[in-house]
C-alpha cells in the first residue's frame, strides 16, 4: 500500500472548510479500508497566511484526527508556492502527493483513479476537466483562449488541467529540482517528464465562499505562465518593429511623392493619430520588455518561496 498525502492550499476559506475536512477524511478512510493507501496516509493543509479562522480550524481538526496534518506559511506566499510547501513537504513523508483545492469543487471520487494509474507506473497523473458546461461564456471563453495561447507559444501544458493532479516520489523529486522563484506549475510538471496519465472528470460548483481567483488574479497567473516559460513575445516586438519600421517607410514615400507631386494637403489629424498609435505600441512593448526584466530580478535576488511558521503531524 501506499502512503498517500493529500496536499490542500487553504486561503481565508474557513466557510468551506468544515465540509471540505468532512469529505476528505471520509475519502481517505475509504482509501485506506480498501487497501489503496497506508495508514500513514495523510490531509495536509497549507494554510497560505490566512486573515480568517483557517488555522483555528486546521488545528482543530488535527487534534481531532491523526490523519489531518497542517502547515502554516509565515506570510501569504500565493496559490502556487503555498501547493508547492505542501509537495516539498510530502516528499519527505509519502510515496505519492495528490494536490487538490480546497472548494471542493475537484471531484474527488477520482482519487481512485488517480492511484489505480500511479500503481501501473504512472508518476504524474493529471486531473482533466471533461467539459466547462457550468462557466460562465466569458470565463469559457478566457480559458480556452489561455491554453490555445499557450499552446502556440510553444509551452507544452495539458488542455483543461489546473492543479487537480497525483505526483509520485520521483516526479517530486525532480520537481524540487526547479529553482525558480516564479512559479507555474502547470507548465512546470509537463517538463519533469516521467510516464503520465490522464483522468477525467466534471468539475462541481464551488461548495462555499468565493473564488479566490477572480478576474484580475488570473490575468495576472496567465501572464505569469506565459512569460516564465516563452520568450516568443520578445520575439513579437522585434518582428513588430521591423514591420512598423517597413510601414513608416511606406508612409515617408507616400509623403515625399505628394509634396514633389503638389497634392499634399496640410493638417494635423493624420500626425496626431499616427503619434498616439506608435506611442501606445511603444508603451506596450516596453511593459512587456519590463515584465521579463522583472522576472531576472525576482531571480536573481533567490528569496525563499515561502517559510513555514508551524508544523502539524
Amino acid at each position: 500500500m501506499h502512503v498517500v498525502y493529500l496536499v490542500v492550499p487553504c486561503y481565508n476559506e474557513e466557510e468551506v472548510l468544515p465540509l471540505t475536512n468532512s469529505k476528505l477524511t471520509e475519502k481517505l478512510e475509504q482509501l485506506i479500508s480498501a487497501g489503496k493507501a497506508d495508514e500513514k496516509s495523510r490531509i495536509l493543509y497549507v494554510d497560505d497566511g490566512s486573515k480568517d479562522k483557517t488555522w483555528e480550524l486546521i488545528t482543530k481538526f488535527h487534534q481531532e484526527c491523526g490523519s489531518v496534518a497542517g502547515l502554516k506559511l509565515a506570510h501569504n506566499a500565493g496559490h502556487q508556492n503555498a501547493l508547492l510547501a505542501g509537495l516539498m513537504y510530502a516528499k519527505d513523508h509519502a510515496d505519492c502527493a495528490i494536490s487538490l483545492d480546497a472548494d471542493l469543487q475537484d471531484d474527488i471520487d477520482v482519487i481512485d483513479d488517480f492511484l489505480t494509474h500511479y500503481s501501473e507506473g504512472c508518476e504524474v497523473v493529471y486531473g482533466v476537466r471533461k467539459k466547462r458546461d457550468t462557466d460562465t461564456f466569458f470565463k469559457r471563453f478566457t480559458a480556452e483562449s489561455f491554453y490555445k495561447l499557450m499552446q502556440s507559444l510553444g509551452l507544452e501544458i495539458v488542455y483543461n488541467h489546473a492543479d487537480y493532479r497525483l505526483m509520485g516520489k520521483n516526479a517530486l523529486k525532480a520537481l524540487s529540482e526547479f529553482r525558480e522563484v516564479n512559479l507555474f506549475l502547470r507548465g512546470i510538471v509537463p517538463l519533469i517528464g516521467f510516464k503520465s496519465a490522464k483522468v477525467y472528470y466534471d468539475r462541481k460548483e464551488r461548495a462555499a465562499g468565493e473564488s479566490k481567483y477572480p478576474f484580475k488574479k488570473m490575468l495576472q497567473f496567465a501572464i505569469e505562465g506565459i512569460t516564465s516559460f516563452s520568450v516568443k513575445p520578445l520575439k513579437i516586438i522585434s518582428n513588430l518593429g521591423i514591420v512598423i519600421s517597413l510601414l513608416s517607410s511606406l508612409g515617408l514615400l507616400y509623403a515625399l511623392i505628394s509634396y514633389f507631386t503638389g497634392n499634399a494637403v496640410p493638417g494635423w489629424t493624420a500626425i496626431v493619430c499616427s503619434i498616439w498609435l506608435l506611442g501606445g505600441i511603444q508603451l506596450f512593448c516596453i511593459g512587456i520588455v519590463g515584465e521579463y526584466i522583472g522576472k531576472i530580478y525576482s531571480e536573481v535576488k533567490a528569496r525563499p518561496r515561502y517559510i513555514i511558521e508551524k508544523d502539524l503531524n
